[in-house]
């Protein structure tokens, strides 16, 4: 393998010999300005989350990134925090990384499909995060038995356990993947917002839609444990890691390609737009998902409200690397055009309001990228050798 390209910084106005209209015009960060004005975010979560300590909290799919994040956050806020994962989504060198195993709770390794084991964690538990799904758009479409299994089967077996226990409350991981392209004919980046007609382009985007009204269906009833949705938009951060044969997890892909000397590939021409929200800040708001008592039976977008282009996001990535170019592919199956976050339910029922740009995220990501090398999977490295 060739030795990897500089890394150098960005600045705001920095154009490298990538092609310059992929960074012109590109809006500054509006979450770090706004960041700087208010009182620190992260104390005022931690306030919010005070309420879980000693609560039990089962976290499903908590191995991977979204989860070891909330699982992190959860054990600061004193919360007893079990994990239930497979372990198995991720090769091990990428578990390693994400630390689950490090951070103070316990972790079982079993199934969600696993009735018994389910039934056994969530007789004690305080509150559910049901994570756990084959969550790869472009693997649910080549193996849909699988998606079938983990994120139906194994959503129902979640639900109607937390249905039958004394469970306060289970918050949903959804994605905006329920929305597919949105409005038929609309012009331009739409805004997605909760209440408009869904219609899912793929195996992934129809499981995800099947789960969220079976739980209102199973936990909607009065007496029982409250539940909440959240539809996850375009997560990202270290220390993501792509799966080979997917095309989801956009900036760790750029920045992995960019990394190696190879050259970014633009599936579609990079046209689709995406609403990148960093794994930070969904930790932070699927944990007060579970206090927020106005999030009780509601769905909430969890998405910045800022649209970027997948080209955006390369030239991004792209200033951090002098020799960096880029390719165009075609359009994967199940890829939508995609869209951005309406923010209103998300600032007023959940009280949340994201804190790190793309900008920032992206040059973290990069950062985060040159000094662990040991992220880059060896699958990749070795196909660019």
């Amino acid at each position: 393998m060739s030795e990897a390209p500089h890394l150098v910084g960005v600045e705001p106005d920095d154009r490298t010999a990538f092609p310059s209209d992929l960074l012109s015009d590109f809006p500054s960060d509006p979450l770090s300005h706004s960041r700087s004005a208010h009182a620190d975010p992260r104390a005022e979560t931690d306030r919010r989350l005070a309420e879980l300590r000693d609560a039990r909290v089962v976290v499903t799919g908590g191995g991977g990134l979204v989860g070891s994040r909330l699982t992190a956050l959860l054990c600061r806020a004193g919360a007893a925090v079990t994990v239930l994962d497979r372990m198995d989504a991720y090769p091990e060198a990428a578990h390693t990384l994400f630390g689950v195993d490090r951070l103070g709770a316990d972790l079982v390794v079993d199934d969600v499909c696993e009735r018994d084991v389910v039934r056994r964690l969530l007789g004690g538990a305080d509150y559910v995060v049901h994570l756990a799904a084959c969550a790869d758009v472009a693997a649910c479409t080549r193996r849909p038995g699988e998606a079938f299994r983990s994120n139906l089967q194994g959503t129902q077996v979640v639900l109607e356990e937390t249905a039958a226990s004394r469970v306060r409350r289970l918050v949903f991981a959804s994605s905006a993947a329920v929305y597919g392209d949105g409005r038929p004919g609309a012009e331009g980046p739409q805004e997605f917002h909760e209440d408009q007609p869904l219609r899912p382009l793929s195996v992934y985007a129809n499981s995800k839609l099947w789960a969220e009204h079976q739980t209102r269906l199973l936990l909607g009833g009065p007496g029982g444990p409250e539940h909440a949705v959240l539809r996850y938009f375009s997560v990202y951060g270290a220390p993501q890691v792509p799966k080979p044969g997917s095309h989801s997890w956009m900036v760790a892909w750029l920045s992995m390609q960019a990394r190696l000397g190879r050259p970014m590939r633009l599936n579609g021409g990079g046209v689709q737009v995406r609403d990148l929200v960093h794994v930070d800040d969904v930790a932070a708001a699927t944990a007060l998902a579970l206090v927020e008592e106005r999030m009780a039976g509601r769905t909430v977008n969890v998405g910045t409200g800022t649209p970027t282009s997948v080209r955006e996001v390369a030239g991004l990535v792209a200033a951090h690397f002098p020799e960096a170019r880029c390719i165009t592919g075609d359009r994967p199956e199940g890829d939508p055009l995609g869209g951005y976050a309406a923010t209103d339910r998300s600032r007023e029922l959940l009280r949340w309001t994201p804190r790190i740009g793309v900008r920032e995220g992206v040059t973290q990501y990069v950062r985060w990228l040159a000094a662990t090398p040991r992220a880059l999977p060896s699958w990749l490295a070795e196909s660019a050798a």
